[in-house]
């Protein structure tokens, strides 16, 4: 899309990023993703940060899909995402993250190994509503995209007890 990203060089952490959204792709297109995080936490597994993800796939959208239009739009997308650097907080020292999927439904097919690969997670969720910075939307059929960024409320006791 002639824009330039930044690229992991770890082996497994590239395969890591490839397989995370390899797997998460067809459930993407059959719109059963609600949104997907990028979890930062602490040292003590507590989520200090997260790029949220809230993804919308135009099911009913029956017209020819403009190739040009998609990826203009998602150009804009990832130019954004080079600039939101500012928003984010410096983490802690032994600091970790993940990638959590959050969906609407899982496939009814119990065998689709698609689905078997997703496991539930205890995530630790915080108990304040979280301040919430905008970093970019998207629209261009059949495809949304929002961005936006979490934090801790002000006000979110550091112990989450969970």
């Amino acid at each position: 899309m002639n824009v330039v990203v930044h690229r992991a060089r770890h082996p497994q952490l590239s395969g890591y990023i490839h397989s995370v959204t390899a797997g998460l792709l067809p459930f993407v297109q059959k719109g059963l993703v609600e949104r997907v995080n990028v979890i930062f936490y602490d040292n003590e597994h507590v989520p200090v940060e997260k790029f949220v993800f809230k993804i919308i796939v135009n099911q009913s959208y029956n017209s020819k899909v403009e190739e040009n239009d998609v990826e203009f739009a998602l150009r804009a997308f990832l130019i954004k995402l080079t600039v939101a650097e500012p928003l984010t907080k410096p983490l802690p020292s032994g600091s970790g993250w993940e990638v959590t999927a959050y969906f609407r439904a899982l496939p009814q097919d119990s065998s689709n190994k698609e689905a078997q690969m997703w496991v539930p997670t205890d995530t630790k969720q915080w108990l304040q509503p979280p301040d919430i910075t905008p970093i970019k939307s998207m629209s261009s059929e059949p495809l949304k995209v929002q961005l936006y960024l979490e934090h801790p409320n002000s006000s979110e006791p550091k112990n989450l007890g969970v």
